[in-house]
């Protein structure tokens, strides 16, 4: 479960009588992809032959660039959370990350399902022992890539809903 019970309107668009612009709700789907793009060879060293969740992530790019429609996008996200779950470890984690990404145009809370997902497998990936640290590091990583605009909103939500991203943002 990575997504509260009660909806955040910070998450939730104007249009849909939510305080998110679009323009930083696109900023979310960019920033979800970057997350889940790091991480990706994970998935594809396991299954070089699926391009599911590659798809998912080329899919939120293009709807940040308005070239597919929120519904395709969501489609793809789909798809590669359908090719996480006959996987284990690192590469399934890293597909859940591409879908939770490429899902973001139709929730846009579902960016750090993208980013918890992308820390959990560099953690599974790790050698023994050293999980916890690449966890941290690819935490940082990512916080690293925060647009400005969207900076404080991400780090927010991450404290409030880090209790149920399996405590992964403690970085």
């Amino acid at each position: 479960m990575i997504l509260p019970k009660q909806r955040d309107p910070r998450f939730i668009t104007v249009r849909r009588g939510g305080t998110l612009p679009d323009a930083d709700h696109h900023l979310l789907a960019l920033w979800a992809a970057d997350c889940a793009a790091h991480v990706l060879h994970l998935f594809e060293e396991v299954a070089p032959e699926d391009g599911r969740p590659q798809q998912a992530i080329e899919s939120v790019r293009a709807w940040a660039r308005g070239a597919v429609t929120m519904m395709a996008s969501r489609a793809a996200g789909g798809h590669a959370m359908a090719a996480a779950r006959a996987l284990q470890g690192a590469a399934r984690h890293a597909a859940f990350a591409a879908g939770q990404a490429a899902c973001v145009p139709h929730v846009a809370a579902h960016e750090l399902g993208a980013a918890a997902y992308a820390i959990k497998a560099v953690q599974a990936a790790a050698p023994a022992g050293e999980g916890q640290l690449a966890g941290r590091q690819e935490c940082q990583w990512q916080r690293d890539q925060l647009p400005e605009a969207i900076r404080e909103l991400v780090l927010d939500d991450q404290r409030l809903r880090n209790d149920i991203c399996w405590s992964v943002f403690n970085c």
